[in-house]
C-alpha cells in the first residue's frame, strides 16, 4: 500500500484564478517509490463556485465551509478531516510548488524520526513574473527547539523560515489542534507552535513560490493594523512559550523517573 502525502489548500473565490497553476505544480511532482500524493481542497464559503474549476481527478478531495466564510485557519483544520496522509504539507491556493519540492520534504521526516517538521527556502513571486529571495534564512540543517520563537522576537516577528512552506507529521498536527484561530497568521501560530514542541529542518532548496498580488490576505489594510498585530503576536507567544515550557517540564520529568 502506498503512503501519502496530503497537500491542504484553503481556497476563497478571489483566488480562484490561480486554482489551475497549484494544481499542475502537483503534477510536476515527482515523488519517492511507494508515495503518492492527496490534495484537499477546502473553499472558504458554502457557494460551491469552485468545484467547476477543479479537474476529475480521484486524488482530489475538494469541500466548502460556512456560509459568509470562515477565514484560512478554519478552512484548513476542515480540511485536515479529509487528509489520509501521514504527512502533510500546506500550499495555498495562490502559490505553487516548483519541482522535487514534496520528494524533498518526503525525504527528510521518513529518514529521521526525531524531525517534526519541514520548511524550505522561498521565492516571492511578483506581478511582473519576476522573483525576489527571502531575506532571512538559516543554515540548512535542524532547527532547534525554541529557535524560531528567539528570532521571531528579535526581528519584528518575522521568522527566519516561511510558514508558508510547511510539511508536518500528521500526528504532531492533531496534538496542536490545527492550525491557530487568527487571521492571516494562522500558519505563523502553527510554525512557532511546532517549533515550541519538536525539531524542524531547513531545506535549501527553493520549496515554493509565494505570490505577492493585491488581494492576498496579508496585503489589506486590517492585516497591518496596530491594535490587531499586537494582540495576534501577543497569543502566538503566549501559546509557544506555553508549549516550550510543558514540555521542557515533561521532558525533565520523564528523565527523572529514568534516573529512579
Amino acid at each position: 500500500m502506498n503512503r501519502c502525502i496530503s497537500v491542504i489548500t484553503p481556497v476563497h473565490p478571489d483566488a480562484s484564478d490561480y486554482l489551475a497553476e497549484a494544481y499542475q505544480s502537483l503534477l510536476a511532482q515527482q515523488l519517492p517509490k511507494n508515495w503518492e500524493w492527496q490534495w484537499v481542497v477546502q473553499q472558504d464559503g458554502c457557494t460551491h463556485e469552485l468545484a467547476d474549476l477543479l479537474p476529475a481527478d480521484e486524488r482530489i478531495s475538494y469541500s466548502t465551509g460556512r456560509q459568509g466564510g470562515n477565514g484560512a485557519a478554519i478552512c484548513r483544520t476542515l480540511a485536515l478531516s479529509r487528509a489520509s496522509g501521514e504527512l502533510i504539507k500546506v500550499l495555498d491556493a495562490d502559490d505553487t510548488l516548483p519541482a522535487g519540492a514534496l520528494a524533498r520534504d518526503i525525504a527528510i521526516l521518513a529518514r529521521d524520526p526525531d524531525i517534526g517538521w519541514t520548511t524550505s527556502r522561498v521565492l516571492d513571486l511578483l506581478p511582473d513574473g519576476s522573483t525576489v529571495e527571502f531575506d532571512l534564512d538559516p543554515p540548512v540543517g535542524p532547527i532547534h527547539r525554541g529557535d524560531v520563537l528567539h528570532h521571531w522576537l528579535a526581528h519584528d516577528y518575522r521568522a527566519q523560515v516561511h510558514p508558508a512552506t510547511l510539511c508536518v507529521h500528521r500526528e504532531l498536527l492533531l496534538i496542536l489542534g490545527g492550525w491557530m484561530a487568527l487571521p492571516a497568521s494562522e500558519d505563523t501560530g502553527l510554525l512557532l507552535s511546532l517549533n515550541a514542541i519538536s525539531t524542524g529542518y531547513f531545506i535549501g532548496q527553493v520549496g515554493l513560490l509565494y505570490r505577492k498580488w493585491p488581494k492576498q490576505s496579508t496585503a489589506q489594510a486590517p492585516h497591518s493594523d496596530p491594535i490587531e498585530r499586537a494582540a495576534r503576536v501577543q497569543v502566538i507567544e503566549a501559546r509557544a512559550r506555553a508549549l516550550f515550557n510543558s514540555t521542557f517540564m515533561l521532558t525533565a520529568a520523564l528523565e527523572i523517573s529514568e534516573h529512579c
